[in-house]
């Protein structure tokens, strides 16, 4: 089964956002996952000099065939450390995943499986 870890910007650090609400939106697109017979995980960091060690062991668990990076990341202009970060993370600590980018938090199943082989 192909594996992919989603990594995303923790929505308690958001502020004015509701928090609960957009985890579980994030926690339903995780369960996509399984429709389409992909066994996902979930890692969600901050821009507070944590995401290293909170990445890393995300990415070490296993052999990830992808890696998603959320556009909250990605989109965040203040973000671009963050973001340059996750990227040589993974390069790094899992350098057999691809990465994609997904362009909501809604579909972050799609753009995994462009990276995967079809089957």
């Amino acid at each position: 089964m192909p594996s992919v870890l989603v990594v995303g910007y923790d929505p308690q650090a958001i502020p004015g956002v509701d928090g609960v609400a957009l985890r579980a939106a994030l926690d339903a697109e995780l369960s996509r996952f399984g429709e389409h017979g992909i066994d996902a995980d979930m890692v969600l960091v901050v821009f507070d000099g944590s995401a290293e060690s909170t990445l890393v062991p995300a990415l070490s668990a296993r052999a990830w065939d992808v890696v998603v990076i959320g556009s909250g990341i990605r989109k965040t202009e203040q973000l671009l450390l963050l973001f340059e970060q996750i990227i040589n993370l993974t390069h790094r600590h899992a350098p057999q995943a691809a990465v994609a980018f997904n362009t909501n938090g809604g579909d972050s199943a799609e753009a995994a499986r462009r990276w995967l082989p079809a089957g």
